[in-house]
């Protein structure tokens, strides 16, 4: 875990706080890079590179998006903790690197509470659970029968460890048993599902639309507690009689801990700005939905609670490193 010390005088201290206000007051004095843990074309690289060029004419300075993938974001993660606080750099990631690494790996090179300020969340986006579009299979009651008539003898798919944990939490409230199978990216598993290969997966909302849409795979329920814009059809978790596969993967905004409180206010501040845009906001509801901003405190709490949220499934489901 990174530690980072600062000692400061009383006067000191006064010193500090009238320099971080000063800060504020001309924040930001230089280029500011956004680092995505993820490669380009992704999800959460495509989000911040909407926002990272409106908020570049908003400041009249350059915002710099900066994709650093592999290591589960691990790599991203450490050198934004290392990162100077003073708000030049900003950590565009989401529930993997705050909520589920910390689950996975004994000893991270980061702690994604104490070494970092949370901003704001950006958006939430639930899993789908699919069956092939040709399968006799129309609710997820009936792939529950299935699977509990069949212990041991199907399969389940994922190329992203969220979506692993998502089925895993369905396994569990379903009680229902089924062997994974890994894949480098989610929708390399969808032939494997239509072949009978496999006998279900969760995959993001994104590629579940294009799937259902060609009609390649067919939705049971999205795993949230409102239907996916996107999808309306499909019904909930709880619709579907699960309403405890609740899970939903989210992406935020954090810069490293340390930052004056004022510059981090100001981040949040100008976002909320450029998510109000007519045109950011219809190209962020094409890509799934509405920005579910949240205030520095709320993102702090709400990353805390996702940290054990998920935490706890991965336990509960023994999940390790492959």
């Amino acid at each position: 875990m990174l530690t980072r010390r600062r000692v400061v005088t009383a006067g000191g201290a006064a010193i500090l706080a009238t320099s971080s206000a000063g800060r504020a007051d001309t924040y930001p004095s230089g280029r500011v890079t956004m680092v995505v843990p993820f490669p380009a074309g992704a999800a959460t690289d495509i989000s911040a590179r909407v926002y990272a060029e409106r908020l570049a004419a908003l400041w009249g300075q350059p915002v710099v998006v900066d994709n650093r993938g592999g290591g589960n974001g691990i790599p991203a993660a450490e050198s934004v903790a290392r990162a100077r606080p003073d708000g030049l750099t900003i950590f565009a990631t989401s529930a993997m690197t705050q909520a589920v690494n910390p689950a996975l790996y004994e000893k991270l090179s980061y702690d994604p509470i104490a070494d970092f300020e949370a901003v704001t969340r950006m958006g939430t986006s639930p899993f789908v659970l699919l069956v092939d579009a040709n399968s006799p299979i129309n609710t997820a009651a009936e792939l529950t029968a299935k699977l509990k008539a069949q212990p041991g003898k199907n399969n389940f798919g994922a190329g992203a460890l969220p979506a692993r944990v998502a089925s895993e939490l369905y396994k569990l409230e379903a009680g229902v048993e089924a062997v994974y199978v890994g894949y480098k990216s989610n929708p390399q598993a969808i032939p494997d599902l239509q072949s009978g290969l496999l006998s279900f997966m969760m995959i993001d909302t994104v590629n579940a639309k294009i799937a259902i849409d060609r009609g390649a795979l067919k939705g049971l329920f999205v795993t949230d507690t409102e239907r996916y814009p996107l999808l309306p059809d499909l019904p909930t978790a709880a619709e579907a009689g699960y309403p405890g596969v609740l899970l939903t993967t989210w992406t935020g905004y954090y810069v490293p801990k340390g930052t004056p409180r004022q510059i981090v206010d100001k981040i949040n501040t100008d976002i909320r700005t450029v998510a109000a845009i007519p045109e950011v906001l219809e190209r962020l509801e094409s890509m799934g939905g509405a920005p579910k901003l949240m205030d520095p405190d709320a993102f702090a709490a709400f990353t805390r609670s996702e940290k054990e949220r998920w935490g706890s499934i991965i336990h509960r489901a023994n999940i390790k490193l492959e």
